[in-house]
């Protein structure tokens, strides 16, 4: 017997997301249901899966159900597992306080990168606590076609290569993951940024996230380009004591990113809820029969 079950649509700088509430962990979501969810013509369309989940429901989450209720458990549009997602981040808790489980004000989610600290600001937008960039050893480089630039490893709970281009056009069409070497310096895959140049600590970056594509903005993609651009232009918010902020602009808005002196980066920007309804089981056990 089919089952209606209720989902969401939402975005963070039109990064989009179908937003599932389950709090009790009892829906199915294998990488083909999330795959058939996130298609833009034969499903509802999005770049990635938010499954809301109280953390003590969670068997990834139950160690952080003390510091943080709510697990948000992030899949890619190809129904693949992902550490974290910084624009699903915002999201997440912008569907939190949409459903009347959390007002304005701070709150904590737990992720597979680790609990981050949200703070839902009056105006609507939402500042995200990233936690801290890793910055490995090595050069890495990234191409595209015939051309290939040296690339910046930001770790940020996920991969990054960030290479500082010309042209953002140089990227290409984006759809296929960028070739990066040496081969073993991404065992698992990596969100790769392309990053120009606007103004004074302000860049303009597109990128291609893993399992994803070309996406209209990547949160910890843009954390990653504001670490990056900052080494470039000589800055250590850790030896000034002084923090550095960088205005990063994504295909589908802005994003406002600071990194502290104790190495905490925090992500501002926009969150949305579009839409509500809900869809029929026995279409989702079609599509995977």
């Amino acid at each position: 017997m089919s089952t209606r079950i209720a989902f969401l649509k939402g975005h963070g700088t039109e990064n989009d997301f179908v937003i599932v509430p389950d709090p009790e962990n009892a829906l199915d979501l294998p990488p083909a249901a999330v795959a058939a969810l996130c298609d833009r013509r034969a499903g509802l369309g999005g770049d990635g899966l938010l499954h809301v989940v109280r953390s003590a429901a969670h068997p990834e989450a139950r160690g952080m159900a003390a510091e943080a209720e709510w697990f948000m458990d992030y899949r890619n549009g190809d129904g693949s597992v992902a550490e974290m997602c910084g624009n699903g981040v915002r999201v997440f808790a912008r569907y939190l306080q949409h459903a009347g489980h959390v007002t304005e004000g701070d709150l904590a989610v737990a992720t597979r990168g680790g609990v981050k600290t949200v703070h839902i600001a009056k105006n609507g937008d939402v500042t995200v606590g990233m936690g801290r960039a890793l910055l490995p050893a090595g050069d890495v480089e990234v191409s595209v076609g015939e051309r290939e630039w040296p690339a910046r490893n930001v770790n940020m709970g996920n991969p990054h290569a960030v290479a500082f281009v010309a042209d953002l056009d140089h990227a290409g069409d984006l759809y296929a993951p960028p070739s990066h070497a040496p081969a073993g310096a991404f065992p698992d895959g990596v969100n790769v940024e392309f990053v120009v140049d606007r103004g004074p600590r302000h860049v303009a970056m597109r990128v291609h996230e893993r399992g994803s594509g070309e996406t209209r903005s990547c949160g910890t993609g843009a954390c990653a380009v504001a670490v990056a651009t900052a080494r470039r232009d000589g800055l250590d918010p850790a030896a000034t004591g002084t923090p550095a902020t960088y205005t990063v602009d994504v295909p589908g808005g802005t994003l406002v990113i600071t990194e502290r002196p104790d190495g905490e980066i925090e992500m501002t920007g926009p969150a949305v809820i579009v839409a509500e309804g809900e869809f029929d089981s026995a279409w989702l056990e079609g599509v995977l029969a």
